[in-house]
């Protein structure tokens, strides 16, 4: 999972047109203020251990909003963080899944509708930490035989053979 944090003023979408993957909207327009959006991007090994995804995601997030005080997020889906796509059902489950652990943690969450063409707008706070990117590894604390080119975290070189 990629995931490129942004802490801004404010975050406000509008979703254009739906994709063949995209998920019914609940809403098509949506805005949040003083917050942190997390740009995210599963990828195709994060179908490896979806639920070890998750808890790494939640946890590296937590880190990183207490840092800058902050209890707001947005998750917004986006693709263009890699070449190597989850497929879109693993995607909307790990989304859902992260959505759901930040809010048991007790922050402020919203999501936007996976799979749409969105327009946005964002302002960011322009501090030293404002800006910050999160690989999130499905190997995360486990010993491996490999390391992932992509992250350099442990990998088991039996999961990368292709099906």
């Amino acid at each position: 999972m990629r995931i490129v944090s942004i802490h801004v003023d404010y975050m406000k979408y509008t979703a254009v047109r739906p994709t063949k993957v995209a998920e019914e909207l609940t809403e098509k327009e949506a805005e949040m203020t003083d917050g942190v959006v997390l740009m995210s991007c599963i990828e195709k090994m994060d179908e490896i251990n979806p639920g070890m995804v998750v808890e790494s995601a939640t946890a590296n997030i937590q880190k990183r909003l207490l840092k800058i005080g902050c209890r707001r997020v947005m998750i917004y889906p986006y693709a263009h963080l890699t070449s190597s796509l989850a497929s879109p059902d693993t995607a909307i489950m790990i989304l859902k899944g992260l959505e759901e652990s930040l809010k048991n943690n007790g922050l402020e969450v919203s999501r936007a509708a996976f799979g749409w063409y969105k327009e946005f707008e964002m302002k960011s706070k322009g501090h030293p930490l404002a800006d910050l990117s999160m690989t999130i590894c499905p190997y995360e604390g486990r010993d491996c035989d490999y390391h992932c080119p992509y992250c350099k975290s442990p990998v088991r070189k039996e999961d990368l053979l292709e099906d």
